[in-house]
């Protein structure tokens, strides 16, 4: 069992970042989940990642508890972005709890990993690599359906992201500061043979694009899974066997742009996480305090 943190970062009634921050602008807006499904898939094809789903979540066997695991998954980030040091360390904590027991072995041959290899969701390489799939996505989604970002917020993004290190016991600088080292450190893992979807990983993603749902929820799964397979890279789709055509790009491309001319009229009640609109709360009543 890896021994959890003893000590927290310095956060405030803020959280981790604070108000003027690029994590309170971009993980605020609810539309930001759309990028969580192709990070999600992106995570799954490191076949450590994939094979710590499957064996220690009921992912495949239970559809309900994948919503669960979402949301416990999207409860946990918010708290992390927009908790109060308590919440913060609360988070961190279940997350911790959490990785303690997941750790295994691989069952089949991969091209850098052979079969046998021990896995631990406490390991700080697949801790990085989950990581950096999000500061990938995330952006992307809020310029894809919000608006765009200066390269200086997408590096500040990273670098405010980093303070999670010391709370999952992720060694000091090992996670990127900045979305050119985040996209070198992926494009190294590409080269490296280490992301190589399995069938394992083919299997959870089915569940994922493709979940059993009522008929009333049919466009909304689709509109979610525009974003899911055209943010991935190309030969990660191709690798899973997804397909994507031209008239799915225009769809993409259509409906980010309707979404993106709504948005600015949307009630901040539809519009942002109940965290997020907490949180900012909190912050003019601390300033009004003062």
């Amino acid at each position: 069992m890896q021994p959890h943190p003893t000590s927290l970062p310095d956060t405030s009634s803020e959280g981790l970042a604070g108000p003027p921050s690029v994590a309170w602008k971009i993980n605020g807006e609810v539309i930001t989940l759309f990028g969580w499904g192709p990070a999600i898939l992106l995570q799954l094809a490191h076949p450590l990642v994939a094979a710590g789903v499957a064996e220690h979540s009921r992912f495949l066997a239970d559809r309900h508890g994948r919503l669960r695991r979402l949301r416990q998954t999207l409860r946990a980030m918010l708290a992390l972005t927009f908790g109060d040091s308590a919440q913060v360390a609360q988070a961190a904590d279940g997350i911790n709890r959490i990785h303690d027991s997941v750790n295994g072995e691989l069952r089949e041959d991969t091209p850098a990993f052979p079969a046998g290899t021990r896995y631990s969701a406490h390991d700080p390489e697949l801790l990085r690599w989950v990581h950096a799939t999000l500061l990938e996505m995330l952006p992307r989604t809020y310029e894809l359906y919000v608006g765009p970002l200066t390269p200086a917020e997408k590096d500040r993004y990273c670098l405010e992201a980093s303070g999670l290190a010391p709370l999952l016991g992720i060694p000091d600088g090992y996670l990127p500061t900045t979305m050119a080292e985040n996209r070198a450190y992926m494009e190294c893992m590409y080269a490296s043979g280490q992301i190589s979807v399995t069938n394992l990983a083919r299997a959870l993603a089915r569940e994922i694009v493709y979940p059993p749902h009522p008929l009333p929820a049919r466009p909304l799964l689709w509109l979610m899974r525009l974003p899911t397979l055209g943010l991935l890279p190309p030969a990660i789709r191709q690798a899973y066997g997804l397909p994507w055509t031209r008239r799915d790009e225009r769809a993409l491309e259509r409906s980010a742009a309707l979404i993106r001319r709504l948005l600015p009229l949307t009630p901040t009640v539809l519009r942002h996480w109940p965290a997020a609109r907490a949180a900012r709360r909190r912050a003019r009543q601390g300033v009004a305090g003062g």
